[in-house]
């Protein structure tokens, strides 16, 4: 895993290149969601979404909100960080669109 101090681009572009982180970080920008909306987006099985979000936490892409509540309610959320992401997500998904058009 990634720690958030130890941070080059190589080691970021990893955590962005496995499958569903891109998901994920396109899914939050419309808002919080929650484990089973995101599961439901990104078609991860639940160990490995759950170990992709705690990457993107421990980069501080994304925020964890806990509720004490019955059940017990969890949403995640695009820090500042995470939303500062979004143009070059965007960019990237033109620049794949263009690709898949030649």
């Amino acid at each position: 895993m990634v720690k958030a101090q130890a941070q080059t681009l190589e080691e970021i572009l990893e955590v962005l290149g496995q499958r569903g982180v891109y998901t994920i970080l396109r899914s939050l920008q419309q808002g919080a969601l929650r484990f089973g909306a995101l599961q439901q987006t990104t078609a991860l099985p639940p160990r490995s979404l759950s170990l992709r979000l705690k990457e993107l936490e421990e980069l501080g892409l994304i925020s964890r909100s806990e509720y004490q509540e019955v059940p017990p309610r969890v949403e995640y959320a695009l820090t500042s960080p995470g939303q500062a992401l979004q143009p070059a997500l965007e960019a990237l998904a033109t620049w794949a669109k263009n690709q898949t058009k030649r």
